[in-house]
């Protein structure tokens, strides 16, 4: 709304897969299939350790699924996905019911255009339009991906300025562009009031936060120091911002990531968690565990914020919660790879979130559905 983001936080998942391969699981029920050229061999559907999530279910098989978010009632859920079964080279916004999982070979209803990348769907008041990010009017073809190896093997990751926010039914239909500047402007994430989005733009040539009408306009600039600040949530009451944040502070820091941005790209592997009112006011950083916290949500409750990291061991990431004061730190999943992009259902009653977890041996991430026990 994440890297994040962009799926902004696929390529999270692709480090997590080469640190992976070179070790074995110690949980009884995984371990690692050499032959299949995967990574872990990870069947476990519920960890016994995981006593807020109850009835897990996975409803997606196969493929990149993620970044899952409910419409306004509980109904429903917009995610991003790239499954060459359903013909996809990259990233497209799909709709599904939230409470029918899909067939292995079932194709969700399309809601982007089907060309260029997509990124960071979520739903707009009525349930029935949604409001996401695209690049189909830069070019068609899915934009290149930058080799790692010309940047020493870092991790980055491309932030395409050919990506604009677009708004569209749940049938498919393009209704409205709210867009236009020449840049990078993608994570839109919308109030639970109904009145505004939040968004991360580089239109005053860093990437910060913005807010506008659900209409496109009354842009107003939310953030304003350097770094990266992106996926952002509002809170259930619609008054403050959870978002995160790589703030370069070194001399080196800050020119490795001028130069990074200059050619489109970031290294997302230093972020923290920070919190701020609409307006940017009263900004404060609520983490400070190192590695890469990210995707955070707010608790149904406003109090708390759940987000995934890897800051416990470099070679998984899993959810965790955490007061806003910083305090109270509490580990909720206890994958062996990678969970993520968490978020409650508007009724505080349910929990979806995209995982590797139950992937026989594959690639595959995919969205899973819980209750939630507080």
């Amino acid at each position: 709304m994440t890297l994040t983001n962009p799926m902004k936080n696929r390529i999270f998942i692709l480090v997590i897969f080469m640190l992976v391969l070179a070790c074995k699981s110690s949980h009884d029920n995984s371990s690692y299939d050499g032959k299949s050229g995967a990574t872990i061999w990870v069947n476990t559907l519920h960890y016994p350790q995981e006593k807020h999530l109850k009835n897990i279910k996975q409803i997606t098989f196969g493929g990149d699924n993620a970044e899952a978010y409910w419409s306004f009632d509980s109904s429903k859920l917009v995610f991003q996905a790239n499954n060459k079964v359903w013909g996809l080279e990259c990233d497209q916004i799909f709709v599904m019911d939230a409470s029918k999982p899909l067939d292995s070979l079932e194709i969700p209803q399309l809601i982007s255009t089907g060309t260029g990348r997509t990124t960071c769907s979520y739903f707009l008041p009525g349930n029935e339009t949604i409001v996401y990010s695209s690049t189909h009017l830069a070019s068609k073809d899915c934009p290149e991906v930058p080799n790692k190896e010309d940047y020493g093997n870092k991790y980055i990751w491309p932030v395409y300025k050919g990506y604009d926010i677009f708004v569209a039914d749940t049938k498919g239909n393009q209704l409205e562009q709210l867009t236009f500047g020449d840049g990078y402007d993608a994570e839109p994430t919308v109030s639970p009031n109904g009145d505004r989005i939040v968004f991360t733009s580089t239109r005053t040539g860093d990437l910060e936060l913005f807010t506008m009408n659900i209409d496109g306009s009354d842009v107003r600039q939310v953030t304003n120091e350097l770094g990266y600040d992106g996926g952002a949530f509002f809170s259930p009451d619609g008054t403050k911002l959870i978002f995160r944040s790589s703030r370069p502070k070194t001399e080196e820091e800050i020119k490795e990531y001028k130069d990074l941005l200059a050619e489109g790209l970031v290294q997302p592997t230093n972020m923290e968690l920070y919190v701020c009112n609409v307006d940017g006011s009263d900004l404060t950083k609520i983490t400070d565990l190192g590695n890469a916290n990210w995707a955070p949500f707010f608790h149904p409750s406003g109090k708390k914020v759940i987000f995934s990291s890897n800051h416990a061991s470099k070679r998984s990431f899993n959810l965790f919660m955490i007061n806003l004061d910083g305090s109270g730190l509490e580990q909720i999943t206890y994958d062996t790879v990678f969970d993520a992009f968490p978020m409650f259902s508007p009724d505080g009653k349910k929990i979806v979130f995209s995982s590797n977890r139950n992937n026989n041996g594959t690639r595959d991430t995919n969205l899973f559905v819980a209750d939630w026990v507080d």
